[in-house]
C-alpha cells in the first residue's frame, strides 16, 4: 500500500508531455531543416523497434545551412508550477538544443542546450533558465516564465557538418 501511495505522489509531481511507446503515433510531429533557407541538411523522425522516437540525419553547411530539427505542436498545455523540462534520451555524444514556445505562432523560442553521452540520460532543464532566441540570436526579452506552452522542439546546429542520432523515451515537466 505504501508503494502505491509513493507512486501516486511521484506522479503528481510530473506531467508527461509525450511518452514514446511501440503503439505511440507521431501525429503532431514534423521536421524542419535548413532547406527552408536553401541549406542541404536532412533528417528523419520515426519510432524504432523499442518504441522510442529516433531523430537522425546529417547536418550540412552547404548553401548557408547548418541545422535540423523536429517539432511537436499541441493544444495549449498549462505548466504553471513546474520548474523543469525533463527528457530521457540516448544520444551520440553531440550537443542538442531543446526549445519550447508559449505560443506556436511566435517567431522565437525559449531555448537551452544539453550534451549527450552515448548512454541513456535523464536531462533536467530549469524552465526559468530557458532564454528567448530567434535564428540563433538571444533576444532582449525575459526568460521563460510560468504559463502555457504550445510547442516543443529538438534541434541540432553545432556550426559543423555532422551525422547525428538521438533516441527519445519521454518528455515531461517536473515540479522539483
Amino acid at each position: 500500500m505504501l508503494l502505491l501511495v509513493l507512486i501516486a505522489f511521484l506522479q503528481m509531481n510530473t506531467m508527461v508531455l509525450y511518452d514514446f511507446t511501440k503503439t505511440a503515433t507521431l501525429d503532431g510531429w514534423y521536421t524542419v531543416n535548413d532547406d527552408v533557407m536553401g541549406g542541404r541538411s536532412t533528417c528523419s523522425f520515426e519510432l524504432n523497434q523499442q518504441g522510442n522516437a529516433l531523430f537522425t540525419g546529417q547536418v550540412s553547411l552547404e548553401n548557408n545551412g547548418g541545422f535540423s530539427s523536429v517539432h511537436y505542436r499541441f493544444p495549449s498545455v498549462e505548466i504553471t508550477g513546474y520548474q523543469f523540462l525533463a527528457l530521457r534520451v540516448k544520444g551520440d555524444g553531440k550537443r542538442y538544443q531543446v526549445r519550447i514556445k508559449d505560443r506556436a505562432g511566435d517567431n522565437y523560442s525559449y531555448i537551452a542546450y544539453f550534451t549527450t553521452t552515448g548512454e541513456w540520460q535523464d536531462i533536467k532543464v530549469p524552465l526559468k533558465e530557458m532564454y528567448p532566441s530567434f535564428r540563433g540570436r538571444k533576444l532582449d526579452l525575459p526568460n521563460f516564465a510560468e504559463g502555457e506552452i504550445e510547442e516543443f522542439a529538438l534541434l541540432i546546429g553545432n556550426k559543423k557538418e555532422e551525422a547525428f542520432s538521438i533516441e527519445i523515451d519521454t518528455i515531461q515537466f517536473l515540479e522539483e
